[in-house]
C-alpha cells in the first residue's frame, strides 16, 4: 500500500492548488458582478422612466410644452438613477409623437485594482406606442 503512495508522489497537494485556483475564479467573477450588475440596473431603469416619460407627454394638455417637460423628467430620472450628469439628453417632436434619445458611456472596473475596465455604452431611444398614437 505504501508502495502506491510513493509511486504517485506527484498526486499529492493538488487539491489545495485547486481550491484557490476555484476560490479566485469565484471571487473574479463576484467582483465583475458586483461593479457590472448595479450599472446595467440604472440602465434598465432609465430606459423604463425614458418610455414613461414619453407616454407622458403625449397626455399632456395643450398648455404645457411637452418637450420641456419630458426633458425634465429624463433629466431627473439621470440623477435619481446614478447616471453621468454629461449624459446626453435630445427630445424631438415628429408629428404628435415625441421621441427622446440619451447617451453616455461609463467606465466598469471588471478586474480588480483597474486592470480591465469596460465601456459600458448606453444608446437607447424611446418612442411612445400604444393607443395614443392611434388616430
Amino acid at each position: 500500500m505504501k508502495d502506491r503512495i510513493k509511486e504517485r508522489g506527484y498526486e499529492q497537494g493538488s487539491a489545495a492548488v485547486k481550491f484557490l485556483v476555484l476560490l479566485s475564479v469565484i471571487f473574479l467573477i463576484g467582483h465583475a458582478g458586483y461593479n457590472y450588475v448595479p450599472v446595467a440596473y440604472s440602465a434598465e431603469s432609465l430606459k423604463t422612466e425614458m418610455q414613461t416619460a414619453v407616454l407622458q407627454g403625449l397626455a399632456l394638455p395643450d398648455k404645457v410644452n411637452p418637450i420641456e417637460n419630458v426633458k425634465a423628467r429624463i433629466n431627473k430620472a439621470i440623477a435619481q438613477n446614478d447616471i453621468p450628469p454629461e449624459a446626453l439628453v435630445e427630445v424631438k417632436q415628429k408629428g404628435n409623437a415625441l421621441t427622446a434619445h440619451v447617451t453616455y458611456t461609463r467606465q466598469v472596473d471588471i478586474l480588480p485594482f483597474g486592470i480591465y475596465r469596460y465601456s459600458y455604452n448606453f444608446d437607447h431611444t424611446a418612442t411612445p406606442t400604444g393607443f395614443l398614437l392611434k388616430q
